[in-house]
């Protein structure tokens, strides 16, 4: 009869951690994806920003081996990603595709001035630093004109901005929700065991030497539910690229390792610190209290 009592209230603590670690993997499950989101909307705004163009033209009379100096010269400038050299002939050319007619023909000549296109790094993406790089640019002879949408800069920056501080917002909220489940979850799961608590208190076991091996469930089980939810991460990561193919771009396994590490430790010290107060809450109470 007592083997019988004990396998069934092994069994039934069994159960009880299982389900724990499943509650908490799901919860930071939700956390990773926000995490992830945030990731991807970050190199989504800095992708963005990379590709908005600034067309430098170059005066007519300019040679092309100084012009080609001048490129040299801007790709090793602290705002610029990256510059590409559009000659006469490739500008004519890129304009006849759109046109769908070879409007050099028909004139008798090229009126297309040569020109350098620049990316600018995403933390120089606005229209302060790109003022300040056009009055550098606008000094020199080679350069006729430097020509760039002010308005879309501004609408690109503020749009990212206020994208940003909706999901951070969202972000704190889900935050606060998943140290609430998870609290519940491990007070549950801690309520079961209040019995065997007060027994061990009882007989004379420090509150020390009580606390310990809960602790180390505590941490275990949220270790577990750290790698139960990266696992998950990672499944929807792999069906939404083969979903969006073009999410390889933003991709960065970098950023991602983070996120997998910050979800590990969350689960360790939310488990961890809720262990801990729910067994001190009962460690406290008077035995009379426990069946209420």
């Amino acid at each position: 009869m007592e083997e019988f009592e004990s396998s069934a209230s092994s069994k039934k603590t069994k159960q009880v951690y299982v389900s724990t670690v499943i509650s908490i993997a799901l919860v930071l499950l939700m956390i990773g994806l926000l995490g992830l989101m945030l990731v991807h909307a970050r190199n989504l705004s800095n992708y963005v920003k990379e590709n908005i163009v600034l067309n430098i033209i170059v005066s007519d009379g300019a040679k092309e081996v100084d012009v080609l100096a001048l490129q040299k010269q801007l790709d090793t400038h602290p705002y610029i990603l990256k510059t590409q050299y559009v000659s006469k002939e490739l500008a004519a050319r890129n304009l006849q595709k759109d046109l769908g007619e070879d409007f050099v023909h028909f004139l008798g000549y090229n009126p297309l001035l040569s020109s350098i296109d620049v990316y600018m790094k995403a933390e120089y993406a606005n229209n302060a630093s790109i003022e300040s790089l056009s009055r550098q640019l606008g000094k020199n002879p080679l350069v006729k004109e430097v020509i760039y949408q002010k308005s879309l800069i501004d609408m690109v920056n503020q749009n990212i901005k206020m994208i940003g501080l909706v999901i951070l917002a969202f972000a704190a909220v889900l935050l606060i929700i998943a140290v609430a489940l998870i609290n519940n979850t491990i007070r549950l799961a801690i309520y079961s065991q209040r019995f065997l608590i007060k027994s061990m208190q009882l007989v004379g076991a420090t509150k020390g030497f009580i606390r310990r091996p809960f602790l180390g469930y505590g941490v275990v089980h949220g270790f577990l539910g750290g790698l139960i939810a990266i696992i998950l991460l990672l499944a929807s990561l792999y069906i939404a690229q083969k979903q969006i193919p073009e999410l390889v771009i933003l991709r960065n396994w970098y950023e991602f390792g983070i996120v997998f590490l910050a979800v590990i430790i969350i689960g360790i010290l939310i488990s961890g610190l809720s262990t801990y107060f729910a067994v001190s809450k009962y460690l406290r109470l008077k035995i009379y209290n426990l069946y209420r």
